[in-house]
């Protein structure tokens, strides 16, 4: 996923957390662990920098959407994605992720769709989302998420999408929400300001 609820600690980032896309943290969040089994995230200053990747997958002008578990039982829906490891590339990453939560294969990616930046400074964090969106792929869905966190997978029009949309938290419904009524030109930005430090009581701000 590309940008999940904000739960606490290291191990909150890396399941329930930012990332993104479970960390999976993306579009949203996200948003679980990347590939060696481990977060990653870069320490500058007195901040930790995260880097997520999502992926917008269509088939018949509808979106992939994943049903990610949270530790306190809710379901988020966000399209699939998670967190670039040490030495990847965020396609690399994203391809993987793919992978592992859809069982989809992707293998041509966009440009740059758009990206999204949230600053939790109450929470010492930085979350950097990469949006691509699936140019071929192929494959039948199958979640079998290593992590433990993807449990299931539609594909929506934009109605359903909305809908689905409103579990997941604002840095990742909003952008993709806009992507899915055609308002976001490729290479656009979000940038969100999140303050506090309960999953359940955040404010967030769009700068």
């Amino acid at each position: 996923m590309i940008g999940g609820a904000a739960d606490g600690g290291t191990e909150g980032m890396a399941s329930d957390a930012v990332v993104p896309t479970g960390a999976r943290l993306l579009v949203a969040i996200p948003m679980g662990r990347g590939g060696s089994g481990a977060p990653f995230g870069r320490e500058t200053g007195c901040m930790r920098d995260w880097s997520v990747a999502g992926g917008l997958i269509l088939r018949e002008d509808r979106l992939l959407l994943v049903a990610n578990r949270r530790r306190d039982g809710r379901i988020e829906w966000t399209p699939p994605g998670g967190v670039v490891d040490f030495g990847e590339t965020s396609l690399e990453a994203l391809g993987r992720e793919v992978r592992e939560e859809t069982g989809l294969e992707v293998t041509s990616w966009s440009d740059l769709v758009y990206g999204v930046s949230v600053d939790f400074p109450d929470r010492e964090m930085r979350l950097g989302v990469e949006v691509f969106r699936a140019e071929r792929w192929s494959g039948d869905l199958a979640f079998e998420d290593p992590d433990g966190i993807v449990e299931d997978g539609v594909f929506v029009d934009g109605e359903e999408g909305s809908v689905l949309l409103e579990s997941a938290p604002r840095w990742v419904w909003e952008p993709v929400g806009d992507w899915l009524a055609g308002r976001v030109p490729d290479g656009a930005r979000y940038d969100f300001l999140v303050s506090g430090t309960s999953p359940g009581n955040l404010d967030v701000e769009r700068r």
